[in-house]
C-alpha cells in the first residue's frame, strides 16, 4: 500500500469535492454592495439602511464581522415582523434575494386582488 496517499475518510484534502478550487472567501463589504444593486434592480428604495416597497419598510442589511445581517419583512406594515439571517457566503445571498423576490410578488398579487 502506498503511504503517500491519504486513506479514504480522511478530511486532510477539503478542496477533493470541489475539484482542487476553492470558492473565493467571502467579502460582506462586497456582498452589500450586490445585495444593493439587487434591490434597487427590484425597483425598491433605500433609506437610512432600510428598503422601502410603496413606503412600507421591508429589509434591512447592515455588515455584521465576517456576513451581512438582513432582516426581512414577513408582511409590509409600518412596523412589521422581522425574519432575521445572517448571510455567510454568495449562495446565502442569492438565496435571500431569491426569496425576497419571491415575497414582494406574492404582495404584489395580494394588493392587486383588493
Amino acid at each position: 500500500m502506498n503511504d503517500d496517499l491519504p486513506s479514504p475518510g480522511d478530511d486532510s484534502d477539503d478542496l477533493g469535492d470541489l475539484g482542487g478550487f476553492a470558492p473565493p472567501p467571502f467579502d460582506p463589504q462586497a456582498g452589500l454592495d450586490t445585495l444593493r444593486r439587487s434591490v434597487r434592480d427590484l425597483k425598491l428604495a433605500e433609506r437610512e439602511g432600510r428598503f422601502e416597497w410603496k413606503g412600507l419598510p421591508i429589509a434591512t442589511a447592515a455588515v455584521d464581522g465576517a456576513g451581512i445581517a438582513v432582516q426581512l419583512a414577513r408582511k409590509p406594515l409600518r412596523s412589521p415582523d422581522w425574519d432575521r439571517r445572517t448571510l455567510k457566503n454568495h449562495a446565502d445571498l442569492r438565496r435571500w434575494t431569491d426569496d425576497l423576490r419571491k415575497r414582494l410578488a406574492s404582495w404584489t398579487d395580494v394588493r392587486s386582488d383588493d
